[in-house]
């Protein structure tokens, strides 16, 4: 369960750059429970999950995680509880690594062990089995640098990486964004299929308003740092697209207007 309490971020505070990132922001997401993430640029979608990551610190409130305090852990403590899967290909993982190196080095730092970095036979199996269950060949190139992948073989690895050792958390920031259409579609399945498995309590960023409403059990839309819709149930069903921009304009009093959420519709 992740729990945010009233928490609220100013950047370059008394200055002319000051920029209210977050304000008094308060979610509470249940065990497994899985919710889409919608704003305009400069929402605070991403200061969001900075802010659970512990990129920064928060001015006030509090954020726990399965009941934990985490509001003051450092970054590095925080990863051994919290996936993070990134728009840009490139980040999460180490390009010059194989992807058995790279998925050995994920599996260590979830079990804190240097010891874990050793690729036994049994752990050899392990990464193969989890990589041939999506259908996309990279069992057989395991001894291939990740720097050679395409951008969605990188991100089922980045995703394994971040769900080999299930995480309290999962974020996924606009992980499809930077991906063609149907490298996007199929990477949205198998991050379907890896969270519904494994019951793991997710927030994913996503500038598409379809797939925010479709996917997951609950619609988070933001706004100059606020939460300004939660739809969850028959209401979030029920829910059209143009019924949702009608939402936002009534939050705002102006009308949606953010070209590269309705392109990706």
């Amino acid at each position: 369960m992740l729990e945010i309490q009233k928490v609220s971020k100013t950047f370059a505070r008394g200055t002319v750059n000051e920029r209210v990132g977050l304000d008094n922001v308060s979610l509470r997401l249940e065990a497994g429970e899985f919710a889409a993430v919608i704003g305009s640029n400069g929402a605070g979608k991403s200061t969001l999950f900075n802010a659970i990551c512990g990129s920064w610190l928060p001015d006030s409130g509090r954020i726990l995680l399965g009941g934990e305090d985490m509001t003051f852990q450092p970054e590095y403590v925080r990863a051994h509880k919290i996936g993070r899967v990134f728009q840009d290909p490139m980040r999460g993982t180490a390009p010059g690594m194989t992807i058995e190196e790279n998925m050995a080095l994920a599996y260590s730092r979830a079990y804190s062990s240097p010891l874990s970095l050793a690729l036994g036979r049994k752990k050899h199996d392990l990464f193969r089995d989890a990589l041939a269950r999506y259908g996309m060949g990279l069992e057989d190139r395991m001894k291939t640098k990740v720097g050679l992948l395409s951008g969605g073989q990188r991100q089922v690895v980045t995703l394994l990486m971040c769900t080999l050792v299930t995480p309290k958390l999962l974020l996924l920031d606009e992980h499809t964004a930077a991906l063609d259409p149907a490298t996007a579609e199929r990477i949205m399945e198998i991050t379907k299929q890896i969270v519904a498995e494994n019951k793991i309590t997710t927030l994913m960023i996503t500038h598409n308003i379809r797939s925010a409403l479709s996917t997951g059990t609950r619609t988070l839309m933001m706004d100059a740092g606020r939460i300004i819709l939660d739809l969850a149930g028959k209401r979030r069903e029920e829910m059209t697209v143009p019924e949702l921009m009608r939402l936002y304009s009534e939050q705002k009093k102006e009308e949606f207007a953010n070209d590269r959420m309705l392109l990706n519709d």
